[in-house]
């Protein structure tokens, strides 16, 4: 909103041409509007209007609501022709002249308000893309969920952007209240209800089918509206990733890690923050789960310094937390598992929840640039739990595929807000061009996300005349991949994790040095997957890295 200084008033007479339409204008006393008064709508702009160089008033721009405005003229009354064919016929039209800043145009009058609760008009709206509802105007706290097409009726709204979007609106509806995030509404029911296919995504998602059904959802059943990617103010995105992993241990014991990374030119690292047990004797998690609280290795100073000297180092640094497949809050919960067996589901809002306040506790406490989410999905048997009829406890009757991203928007919302960005790690399978069984379709999570971080390891897709020529098999899945990435207006930076282990396990062992990984980056680039690379090694083995070394040099 903008402060503005009172300004003396102006008379205005002038003639409003609209199209189609003929008009009379006659002067009107003042409004009694003064300063203080806002621009008032029920959308988030307002048409303008301006004076020609013939001393007619032309529509032209528009204007925020929300912005704070000094009246400035008399109004003036544009009445419609009688005459006119109804279909052409314009409701009479109260113009005020307004100034904000060096700007005086008129608007509407009854698009004025001195009561900055009122600014905001719509008395319903609709859900676009499936939301979240929030307990509060702010934070994460979860209070349920509002599926594409519901009406929810607004009580109130927290703040306006600049563009005069609401931020959130607090809503009530059948079995639903608390707060949603306005970009995700529609002002109709029938945008609501509408799929997104400006470029024929919605088609493609039609043909996004396997031979049999998966019980994992429709690709049509998911969302594929544009999401802009951020920019967050002192936090500048790692778009092209010569990236290191650091399991726990690596990641606290890091002096030969940070020597290797300057003397390399890696420039990002990802540090697991939970994966098994966790990293560190998190606050979250003493709340959430007490065994993990238990099992965390070092205390939170000393992880945030181990950190801090990859930050203080110029490094990007990425906190990787494994999300449903976590067997200390498993036994905590077992009310969120499925068939109680220690694998969380991602259709329970208190897993959600668990893991998204770690990564804002990681955001904020330990200065991470990125939080990079692994096991985003339901467990690998899916399709035989869902054929034996296994309790999911799907509380609001999602498909596996919908709750994977619908955790996704809801992650990002949240990562985004507490100064971080947001990747998530996918099978390689996901890039074939179907639903999975587990949860995962490459569009519609690449579309929410900053980063997707696929694993195509070369002893899961290659075979034993492949191994020793990696670059072929990466060709074939990479190909496949940029095919998901263009279904998208909006995809991600696409960071692929590739194999940084000898392979297989078995005899015979291949020894996979800096060639071999060179091989595996170069199908990446050569198929327009430039977002970078990060080498799997469980152990972060510090001599394996060093082998392979060079990969991490910048050759751009």
């Amino acid at each position: 909103m903008f402060v503005i200084e009172k300004k003396p008033v102006k008379i205005l007479i002038a003639v409003l041409v609209l199209a189609l339409t003929a008009v009379t204008i006659k002067c009107m006393p003042n409004t009694g509007l003064e300063s203080g008064s806002f621009v008032a709508a029920d959308t988030p702009k307002v048409e303008t209007y301006v004076m020609d160089d013939e001393g007619q008033l032309q529509q032209k721009g528009d204007i925020a609501r929300g912005t704070e405005v000094t009246v400035t003229g008399r109004s003036a009354t544009v009445e419609g022709d009688a005459k006119a064919d109804p279909a052409d016929a314009k409701a009479d039209l109260n113009l005020v002249m307004v100034k904000t800043g060096n700007r005086e145009v008129y608007i509407s009058e009854e698009n004025l308000t001195e009561d900055a609760d009122g600014i905001v008009r719509e008395e319903k709206v609709y859900v676009r893309t499936p939301a979240t509802v929030y307990e509060k105007e702010n934070g994460p706290d979860i209070s349920g969920f509002a599926p594409k097409g519901t009406e929810l009726k607004v009580a109130g709204y927290d703040k306006l952007d600049s563009d005069g979007i609401v931020n959130r609106y607090k809503v009530e509806s059948d079995g639903i209240s608390g707060w949603v995030y306005g970009k995700y509404m529609v002002e109709s029911q029938e945008r609501a209800d509408a799929p997104f296919n400006e470029n024929g995504e919605y088609d493609k998602a039609k043909t996004a089918k396997y031979g049999i059904e998966l019980y994992g959802g429709k690709a049509t059943d998911l969302d594929y509206y544009p999401v802009d990617k951020p920019e967050i103010k002192g936090n500048k995105f790692c778009r092209h990733a010569r990236t290191m992993y650091l399991n726990w241990y690596a990641a606290v014991h890091n002096d030969e890690y940070l020597k290797l990374v300057e003397k390399s030119g890696c420039n990002a690292v990802v540090m697991d923050i939970k994966d098994g047990v966790l990293a560190y004797r998190s606050e979250v998690a003493k709340e959430f789960s007490p065994t993990s609280y238990k099992h965390g290795q070092v205390s939170m100073d000393e992880y945030r310094e181990a950190v801090k000297k990859f930050n203080d180092a110029g490094i990007y640094t990425i906190g990787r937390i494994v999300c449903f497949n976590d067997k200390d809050y498993g036994k905590d919960h077992p009310e969120d598992c499925i068939n109680s067996e220690g694998w969380p589901s991602a259709f329970c809002r208190n897993v959600w929840e668990y893991n998204v306040k770690l990564a804002i506790e990681a955001a904020g406490e330990m200065g991470f640039n990125e939080i990079q989410f692994d096991y985003v999905r339901f467990p690998e048997a899916s399709y035989e739990l869902s054929q034996s009829g296994a309790d999911f406890k799907n509380k609001y009757g999602e498909e596996k595929n919908q709750a994977v991203q619908n955790f996704c928007f809801y992650a990002a919302d949240q990562i985004h807000e507490a100064g971080a960005y947001f990747s998530v790690d996918v099978f390689g399978e996901c890039s074939n061009g179907y639903p999975t069984a587990y949860g995962q379709y490459w569009p519609a999570i690449s579309n929410v996300v900053d980063a997707i971080s696929s694993m195509p390891y070369t002893d899961h897709f290659g075979t034993s005349d492949t191994w020793t020529e990696p670059k072929g098999v990466m060709m074939i899945w990479a190909g496949n991949a940029a095919k998901a990435q263009k279904m998208i207006p909006t995809p991600a930076a696409a960071r692929t994790w590739i194999t940084g282990y000898d392979t297989p396990h078995w005899s015979p062992v291949v020894d996979y040095n800096e060639e071999k990984l060179q091989q595996q980056i170069d199908a990446l680039n050569e198929n327009g997957l430039d977002g970078g690379f990060i080498p799997w090694n469980a152990a972060s083995a510090i001599d394996k890295y060093r082998q392979y070394q060079g990969i991490w040099a910048d050759k751009q």
